[in-house]
C-alpha cells in the first residue's frame, strides 16, 4: 500500500491536473464570447453569430464538467486534508465559500440566458448576460487564487491555540486576501487561459484551412476558420509577450518570496553568484540522472542568466543554495523541467504570433501549411504550458502545505490509512481517466459537426459577407 502522504498528494494532483484543464477552457473562452456577442449586435454579421454559437457550445462543456471536478477538490480537503482543514479552515474556507456563493452563481444564474435566451431578450440585456458570465468565471479564479496565493505568501493572520489545537486566525482580512502573490497569480493565471484558448481555437482552425487548401478537400465553413484564425492569432499576438515579460517579474517576486522554490527552479544546491540559466543538461552518470545540473556530458546554459532573473538585472547576484534551508528540498527534477518545459513553450507562442502575424500581413495566411502544421502541433500547448506552471507552483512550495507555517505531512487527515488512500487513488485515475476521454469525445464532436448555418449566409463560407477579408477568396480558390 501506498503511504497516505504520498497517495494523499498524488491523487490532489491527478484530480487538479485534469480538472484544470475545464477552468482554463471556460476562462479563455469568456473574453472571447463577450466580443462576439459584441460584434453580432453592433455588425449584424452572421460570422458573428456563428462565432458565439459554436464556441459557446465548448464553454457551456467545460463549465459543466469544470463544475463538478472542482466540487471533487473541496472535498478532498475534508477527506484527505483534515488536518489542514482544521488548521487553515477560518481563513482558508472563507475564500472557497464566497466562490460558491459570488463567482459560482452569478454565472450558473445568466449562463440560462447566455445559452437559450438570445431571441427571448434584448440585446443590450444579452450582451450584459454574456458580460456577467464571463464575470462570473473570472471572479471563481479570483476566490480560487485568493486561497492558494495565501498559501504561497500568508498574511494577515496569527497562531491560536483552541482546544488543544493550534489553528489560523484571521485579524486582517485585507491583508490576506490581498497579500503579495495574489496580484502574480491572478495576471498570470488569466492571461494564460486566454493565450490558451487562442491556440486552441488557432489550432482547429488552422487544421480546416490545411485540409481545404493543401489537400485540396472540399471544406464547408472555411472562411468561417479563417476568420476564426485571425482572430486567435491577435488575441496570441498580445498575450504571448505580455505572458513572458510578466513571467520575468513573477519569477523575482518567487526569489524574494519563496527562495526555496526558486534554488529548485534552478537546481542549486550551493549559493553562488553569477549562477548561469541551463537550458539543458546530461549527465554522464545514470546516479545524477535526478541532478538537473549533472552536466558532463552536455550542458548549455546563459551565464550569469539565473542571478539576472533573480535579480532583474545583475548577473553576478547571489542566490542561496538548497542546502542552506533547513527543510528538505521538494522534488528538483521536476521543478528544474517543468519550469523549463514553461518557459520554452512561452516563447515559442510568441515566435508562432509573429510568424502568423508577418505571413497575414504578407497575405498569405492561408496559403502557408508550414504553420498550418505549426499551429495544429501547438494546439494543446497553451494547456500544457499552464499544467507545467502549475507543477512548479505546487512541487516547488513542497514540503510546505502552507508556507513556513504548516508541512504537506502535518496536514494529511491523520485517521487516514495507506489501504484508504490507495483505493481512493487507484479510483480517481480510472475516473478522471474515463472522464477527460469523455469529455474530448464531447469536445470532438462539436468540432466535427462545425458551426451551426446561420439564415442567409452560405454554407460554405466562400460567401465575403461572413466578414472573413480578402484571404477568402484565396481559400475557396484552392
Amino acid at each position: 500500500m501506498v503511504d497516505p502522504v504520498v497517495a494523499s498528494r498524488l491523487q490532489f494532483a491527478v484530480t487538479t491536473i485534469v480538472h484544470i484543464v475545464f477552468p482554463v477552457m471556460s476562462m479563455g473562452l469568456a473574453p472571447f464570447l463577450i466580443y462576439f456577442t459584441w460584434k453580432e449586435i453592433r455588425t449584424e454579421e452572421a460570422v458573428y453569430e456563428r462565432l458565439r454559437r459554436f464556441w459557446m457550445k465548448i464553454f457551456a462543456v467545460s463549465f459543466l464538467v469544470g463544475t463538478v471536478t472542482g466540487l471533487v477538490l473541496e472535498f478532498e480537503f475534508g477527506t484527505n486534508f483534515a488536518a489542514f482543514s482544521t488548521t487553515a479552515g477560518e481563513l482558508f474556507g472563507g475564500p472557497l465559500a464566497t466562490e460558491g456563493m459570488m463567482a459560482f452563481m452569478l454565472e450558473a444564474t445568466f449562463l440560462g440566458v447566455f445559452l437559450y435566451g438570445r431571441d427571448r431578450v434584448s440585446d443590450a440585456f444579452y450582451f450584459v448576460t454574456s458580460v456577467l458570465v464571463g464575470l462570473g468565471t473570472w471572479l471563481s479564479a479570483v476566490w480560487i487564487l485568493i486561497a492558494n496565493s495565501w498559501m504561497q505568501t500568508p498574511r494577515g493572520y496569527e497562531l491560536v491555540m483552541e482546544n488543544g489545537q493550534q489553528v489560523v486566525k484571521l485579524t486582517d482580512p485585507m491583508a490576506a486576501y490581498l497579500n503579495p502573490r495574489f496580484g502574480y497569480m491572478f495576471i498570470h493565471m488569466q492571461n494564460a487561459a486566454v493565450e490558451s484558448v487562442a491556440l486552441f481555437m488557432a489550432g482547429i482552425a488552422a487544421y480546416f484551412v490545411y485540409k481545404h487548401h493543401v489537400r485540396g478537400n472540399e471544406v464547408e465553413n472555411v472562411a468561417f476558420w479563417v476568420t476564426t484564425l485571425k482572430i486567435a492569432i491577435v488575441a496570441l499576438a498580445i498575450t504571448a509577450p505580455l505572458q513572458v515579460l510578466h513571467g520575468d517579474l513573477y519569477a523575482r517576486h518567487v526569489y524574494e518570496t519563496q527562495p526555496q522554490k526558486f534554488a529548485a527552479m534552478e537546481a542549486l544546491w550551493e549559493t553562488e553568484t553569477y549562477v548561469p540559466e541551463y537550458i539543458i543538461a546530461f549527465p554522464t552518470d545514470l546516479s545524477q540522472i535526478l541532478d538537473p545540473r549533472a552536466k558532463e556530458l552536455l550542458g548549455i546554459g546563459i551565464p550569469g542568466g539565473a542571478s539576472w532573473l533573480a535579480s532583474g538585472g545583475n548577473p553576478q547576484a547571489e542566490i542561496r543554495g538548497l542546502n542552506s534551508f533547513e527543510t528538505e528540498a521538494p522534488p528538483v527534477a521536476i521543478v528544474f523541467w517543468a519550469f523549463r518545459i514553461m518557459v520554452g513553450l512561452g516563447f515559442w507562442f510568441i515566435l508562432l504570433a509573429f510568424w502568423a502575424g508577418y505571413r497575414w500581413y504578407s497575405g498569405e495566411l492561408a496559403e502557408d501549411d508550414l504553420l498550418h502544421k505549426a499551429f495544429m502541433a501547438s494546439t494543446l500547448l497553451g494547456i500544457v504550458a499552464v499544467e507545467t506552471g502549475w507543477i512548479v507552483t505546487e512541487v516547488g512550495r513542497q514540503p510546505w502545505l502552507i508556507q513556513d507555517v504548516m508541512l504537506t505531512e502535518s496536514g494529511v487527515s491523520p485517521g487516514l490509512t495507506g489501504a484508504e488512500a490507495t483505493f481512493t487513488l487507484a479510483g480517481f485515475v480510472a475516473g478522471y481517466t474515463l472522464l477527460l476521454a469523455l469529455y474530448t469525445y464531447v469536445i470532438r464532436r462539436i468540432i466535427v459537426h462545425g458551426p451551426p448555418d446561420i439564415e442567409g449566409e452560405a454554407g460554405d463560407g466562400a460567401d465575403a459577407g461572413d466578414g472573413a477579408g480578402p484571404d477568402v477568396e484565396v481559400v475557396a480558390d484552392g
